[in-house]
């Protein structure tokens, strides 16, 4: 049987921070991610991809707080604006992927699904909303906000007298249409979902699907898509060619190999930054100790250089 990876591309894949966001810079920036999956699809294996969404989704809210400054139209919540980023990258990573896969002789089906991704209402990330989004506002703006829309504000590291809203980031704890995305990618065809993480909801008592007004950390949540489906790999593409341990720091030393055990131990000891690369790593940990046979995380131009990489697995010989 064939291979079966999911591949999660950050947002670097798609929009660099020095970048205004054009979409010819997106377009651009998608293809080199793209071709550098090409060994993957050569090598035989089927293909899941998911993608952040962090600067789009973050444009859509700020043209949410123009629309409604300027012409009065009413602010869509945050489930609706996910959506809305999932529909364009979805198209835009499939349109360039069909492009790339018509030069390089290649004939295959790939489909976008706008996924919803379930929480739980009970997650205690509800009590302490702590991931940033949208524009920065000042503390009389934030103020008036948190009263009209009863938004939480935190102060922003970028800009000392600025504020910005704060959501949850509740765990992923199911996936709709997990068997049809299973048996779609074992066809051969490329499947693009949990964009963004996914589309945050949730059950109700009387088992409703209800929208959440949070956000789903991408990783963790392409991790939970890899083990439901049981792929056999996961990919973590990012801004650097391998994991450091106490990066920046003196005892900095790069990770190439790692068994179940060190990660553990290394992720309680706080080795890797919380902000930056502890949630890969929490979401690699994840997907082996679930079943899968290997996660990597590196940069995309690095992904078809064995000597490049850091490798997660249950454990190493």
């Amino acid at each position: 049987m064939k291979k079966l990876a999911v591949i999660a591309l950050g947002g670097n894949a798609l929009l660099r921070g020095n970048q205004a966001g054009t979409i010819e810079e997106q377009e651009k920036n998608t293809r080199v991610t793209l071709e550098n999956l090409l060994f993957l699809v050569k090598d035989g294996y089927n293909i899941v991809i998911s993608h952040g969404n962090g600067p789009q989704v973050g444009n859509i809210l700020m043209r949410n707080d123009a629309g409604e400054d300027v012409y009065k139209i009413p602010q869509m919540p945050l489930d609706i604006c996910v959506a809305d980023s999932q529909g364009g990258i979805g198209y835009m990573i499939e349109r360039v992927l069909r492009n790339v896969l018509k030069d390089n002789g290649i004939n295959k089906d790939i489909i976008t699904l706008v996924s919803q991704v379930v929480v739980d209402k009970n997650d205690s990330a509800f009590e302490n909303p702590t991931k940033r989004v949208g524009r920065i506002y000042n503390k009389k703006q934030a103020d008036a906000l948190s009263k009209d829309k009863g938004w939480i504000f935190k102060s922003s590291p970028k800009t000392p007298d600025g504020f910005r809203r704060v959501v949850p980031s509740p765990k992923p704890i199911d996936i709709f249409n997990i068997e049809t995305i299973k048996n779609i990618a074992n066809s051969g065809a490329i499947v693009i979902a949990a964009g963004g993480g996914g589309i945050p909801v949730y059950i109700d008592e009387e088992k409703n699907v209800l929208p959440s007004e949070a956000v789903i950390d991408k990783d963790l949540a392409s991790a939970l898509l890899g083990n439901m489906i049981n792929a056999d790999e996961f990919y973590i593409l990012t801004d650097v060619p391998f994991v450091y341990a106490d990066f920046n720091k003196p005892t900095q030393r790069k990770l190439e190999f790692i068994d179940k055990a060190d990660c553990v131990k290394m992720l309680e000891n706080g080795v890797f930054g919380e902000g930056n690369m502890a949630p890969k790593m929490k979401a690699a940990l994840r997907f082996v100790e679930n079943g899968g046979e290997k996660s990597v995380i590196t940069e995309a131009t690095k992904l078809n250089d064995k000597s490049y990489g850091t490798k997660i697995t249950m454990k190493y010989d």
